[in-house]
């Protein structure tokens, strides 16, 4: 079951994700959430501090969350998450686009009840479902 959350930026709805994915009745049912992490990947910094998270490797439009676990035939999942009414930028769909052309489900979830949902479906596919969806 979910709960809403009232919240008007990315951060806070992801904040409220992980909190979501941590707590003991979901943990117990979903112990694979354990692995879902966060990108680092927004952020304002300064033009130095920026150039050397560059040059180390972080690329513009990865996605925000990854969940590293093999479902229906996917190799992972990645969520792009925005409020309510964000829309992803190109970069970001050309993330999206080449994730799912790798065998991962990639997609965009505006808001904490459509993260959740998406969440719940994912780890709701059997490990080895012959297709994917």
């Amino acid at each position: 079951m979910t709960k809403t959350v009232n919240v008007n930026n990315e951060i806070g709805i992801q904040k409220a994700v992980i909190a979501w994915s941590q707590q003991p009745d979901v943990r117990s049912k979903w112990p694979e959430l354990a692995m879902l992490y966060h990108i680092p990947n927004e952020g304002k910094r300064t033009g130095r501090q920026g150039q050397a998270l560059h040059d180390a490797g972080l690329k513009r439009g990865v996605p925000d969350l990854c969940l590293p676990v093999a479902r229906g035939g996917y190799h992972g999942l990645y969520i792009e998450l925005k409020t309510e009414k964000g829309r992803p930028s190109e970069s970001q769909k050309w993330w999206l686009e080449h994730l799912n052309l790798q065998g991962y489900f990639a997609t965009v979830c505006h808001g904490y009840d459509n993260t959740i949902r998406m969440l719940e479906w994912y780890l709701g596919m059997k490990e080895a479902d012959d297709g994917k969806r």
